[in-house]
Formats: C-alpha cells, structure tokens, sequence
C-alpha cells in the first residue's frame, strides 16, 4: 500500500496529519505568494524527530512565485536564490523532497531559453535533497504543461550536473486540466522522466484541458474516478491530496483513495 497523505495549511501540519490518519504530510515553510525566506516551526531536529516518531513523511511544496525558467532577472535571480533557501530549509527537518512548479517564459520569449535556465537552475543550485518538477495546468508559456515541453525540460536538465537529485511529481488535476490524456499519463511521464516520485492525487472542478487548477475532493469532480485510482495504481509512488476542507474531509479522501487501491 503506497503511503496516503495530505498538504495541510494549519500552523501544526503534524497534529492536522496524525487526525486524519495521514503518511504524509505535505506543507509551505512561509508564505507561499511571497518571496521572504523559509520558516521552520521551531527546532529543526525537534520537527525532524517529531515526524518520525509520528511515522508520517514530510514534503515541502516551494513557493508558488518560484519560478527559475523565465527570462525576466528580476524574477529569476531572486527564484534561484528561494529555492536554495527552501532547500537547506526543508533538509534540515528531513523533507523527503521539495516540489517546485515547472514555471513558464513570457508570451514573446523563446521557451529555448527557458529550457536553458532550467539547466542552469539544476547546475548552479546546491540541490540538498530531491527537486520534483510537478506538471501544471495552465499557460501556453508554460514548461511543465504539456508532454512535449516536459520532454523538452529533461532534454536540457539530464546533462547537468545534480540531475540524479532530479524528479517528477505528477498533478492529476494539472494533468487533466493541462489536456493530458490520464489514461496514459503514467506511461506517457515515465517515457520522458524514467521516474514519478509524488502523485498530487486530485479531482478537477473544471472540464478537460480547461487550463483552470482548481482542485476538489476525489470524486465530486471532473476526473472520472477510475482514472483517477487507477493514476495512483499505476504510479506506484507515495500520494499527497491537495483537496479542500478539514480533518473529516481529509479523512474521507484518503479513505476513497484506500478503498480503490
């Protein structure tokens, strides 16, 4: 049984999880439209051993205004230096990994360049722990979209030195959202990457390559539910639920996913 977790916005990830009977717990080290550096609820070993003691995993998510792919200085210096950040951050309360968005070029730009900013991101950060690229669902601009232009983000990455620290996280919400075809998604990702470290197991409140990321609670969505057990099956790999509500809805979730499994 793969492990079943959740992102939790409260001040106390590791009650929020424990109440809900979650693995993982997935969480922001700050806030995550802002560009301050990351804060760690308190003693970093004291975090640290609390999680393992509780046997639930940790996952950090990076900020959302991360993003090292665009041609705009003023944006992607201050990205890379964020990420580092995050990085030393959530090392030092042993994060399985840290997830970052695929990040996008402006509508005049050359997506090359920002392919290349994305090697030069892998070369010249000090990557502490995994760096998941996770797949989005919005944006023509976008490098983490589509298929051909996460291939074209591996083709440029796989030379660079730090890649092996490199993974996938994949969306289902983005996915569907994105226009990719769930019923191959896992294959289709797994040809470009070698590898699917994270499943973001969510429904989509929006239509089929909607380009909308809104997420809701699996089954009350757009996703047709088998696809959407049938993604998690086929990953293999441990899940996190970004879906809306508390505790009890949590809960539910994870119980829907459990009894698909």
């Amino acid at each position: 049984m793969v492990r079943i977790g959740g992102h939790f916005h409260s001040d106390d990830p590791l009650a929020e999880a424990v109440a809900c009977d979650a693995r993982a717990a997935q969480f922001f080290l700050g806030d995550p439209q802002g560009w301050k550096g990351p804060v760690i609820p308190g003693d970093p070993g004291a975090v640290r051993d609390a999680y393992a003691a509780a046997d639930v995993d940790v996952y950090i998510h990076a900020p959302y205004v991360i993003n090292v792919a665009t041609t705009n200085n003023r944006i992607r210096i201050p990205s890379r230096k964020l990420l580092d950040q995050q990085l030393k951050a959530a090392a030092s309360i042993g994060a399985k990994a840290l997830i970052v968005h695929g990040g996008h070029v402006n509508a005049k730009d050359d997506p090359e360049e920002g392919f290349e900013n994305w090697r030069k991101a892998v070369e010249r950060t000090n990557l502490a722990l995994p760096v998941l690229i996770e797949n989005t669902a919005g944006g023509a601009n976008a490098m983490a979209r589509t298929l051909d232009r996460i291939g074209r983000v591996w083709d440029a990455i796989s030379g660079a030195e730090g890649f092996e620290q490199i993974g996938f996280c994949l969306d289902t919400c983005h996915a569907h959202a994105g226009g990719n075809d769930l019923a191959t998604i896992v294959d289709d990702i797994r040809k470009i990457t070698g590898r699917i470290d994270l499943v973001h197991c969510n429904d989509s409140r929006d239509a089929f390559d909607s380009g909308a990321d809104r997420h809701t609670s699996l089954g009350a969505g757009e996703i047709d539910p088998n696809e959407l057990a049938a993604v998690v099956r086929a990953a293999g790999a441990p899940v996190v639920c970004e879906t809306p509500g508390g505790a009890e809805e949590h809960r539910a979730d994870f119980d829907w996913l459990r009894s698909r499994m």
